[in-house]
């Protein structure tokens, strides 16, 4: 069938290099292949770049400026601009290196179900994992989420959360529900949400698309707030009532849901704050301590903790073998900091989610070591 792959960029004019590497080798035919390139189009050095390649195997869409200046909204205007006459509609980051085979397998994955399987994810990973530290945790948390978390509650029938790439759809599912919505700034989560209470389903494929792992920590905490900002909003957008949403989705679905969406980043902020309480607690008991940590709730935190901390390392270590790359096991053994950095953008999250709820905060591409693999 034909295939769009909306690619929506900002402010990246060093876009060129890497769109040869990963999205131009794809292995589908040419003329039933469709690249549309997304751009602002006051993006001027995006532009400049862009023409000056001259890609003709690419075609180049200029978003007129408007707000939200979202990756949604832009995804949306092509949508409606250029995309026609498709079966099936996919996302790509433009500096993504997929599987070449990808669009292929999905495809034929699509022909083995029916029209009720609307979605499929395919797996992501990163080609400079090894970079430092902070690229070895994101490695071995997007290891976990792709290949565990997202498989195991799609067999389950529960809510996939769509990854922000490599997710295909079928085109007329996504016209029928509207597209993205514009002013999520995690718009994928939102869009799985909706699938699954329209009655559609979503399977995970093990295709991998390679992209970069951020290496900087304080660009980390800006994507990561982003991230559990737009779980919070698709939260408060699926749950404004909470009984249609749990009788479309179920009990089980919904509790998961919750736990994901909402739970997730408020669990990382409410850390600090235990964190506090323990250092107040070593540094010197106070009465007011005393009276928190009495008799068994006492023995029942240091059990949980205990307990709940190395449970959650060792299931790292198990994750590190069992994907074969024993060169993260170090940083699943340090993973108390990753925790730490996560704190710190719930905390930012729910700040933003307050004063800027649709401001999108852009990822800086282009920070891997040359030549990482």
């Amino acid at each position: 069938p034909k295939y769009p792959l909306l690619l929506p960029v900002y402010d990246e004019p060093d876009i060129v290099e890497t769109l040869v590497q990963g999205i131009g080798q794809i292995d589908y035919p040419r003329d039933k292949l469709e690249v549309l390139l997304i751009m602002e189009a006051d993006d001027e050095a995006t532009i400049s770049a862009f023409h000056g390649a001259e890609f003709d195997w690419i075609t180049p869409v200029l978003v007129p400026p408007s707000d939200p200046r979202t990756k949604p909204k832009a995804c949306n205007y092509a949508l409606s601009q250029h995309v026609i006459d498709s079966e099936l509609t996919t996302i790509y980051d433009a500096e993504d290196i997929p599987d070449p085979l990808q669009l292929r397998r999905v495809v034929a994955a699509f022909s083995k179900h029916g029209p009720d399987v609307a979605a499929i994810q395919c797996r992501l990973a990163f080609f400079n994992e090894r970079q430092n530290l902070l690229t070895k945790w994101f490695s071995l948390e997007y290891d976990q989420w792709f290949s565990y978390v997202l498989s195991s509650l799609a067999e389950s029938g529960c809510v996939v959360l769509l990854g922000g790439t490599s997710n295909h759809v079928r085109t007329s599912v996504l016209r029928e529900l509207g597209g993205w919505d514009a002013y999520n700034v995690t718009e994928d989560a939102d869009l799985g949400v909706l699938l699954a209470r329209s009655s559609y389903r979503t399977l995970v494929l093990d295709s991998v698309a390679l992209e970069e792992a951020n290496a900087d920590v304080v660009n980390w905490v800006r994507q990561r707030s982003r991230w559990y900002k737009g779980y919070l909003q698709t939260f408060f957008v699926h749950f404004r009532n909470p009984v249609a949403a749990s009788r479309q989705l179920g009990l089980k679905p919904t509790l998961r849901l919750i736990n994901f969406t909402a739970g997730m980043p408020l669990s990382c902020m409410l850390n600090l704050g235990f964190w506090t309480l323990m250092i107040m607690w070593y540094l010197g008991k106070s009465h007011m301590l005393d009276d928190l940590y009495a008799g068994p709730v006492y023995y029942l935190c240091l059990l949980l903790f205990t307990v709940g901390n190395l449970v959650t390392i060792l299931a790292g270590l198990v994750s590190t073998r069992a994907m074969g790359k024993p060169y993260l096991s170090t940083a699943a053994l340090l993973v108390p900091g990753y925790w730490l950095l996560q704190a710190l953008a719930a905390v930012k999250a729910v700040v933003q989610l307050v004063y800027k709820a649709s401001y999108w905060e852009k990822t800086v591409h282009g920070l891997s070591v040359s030549g990482e693999a």
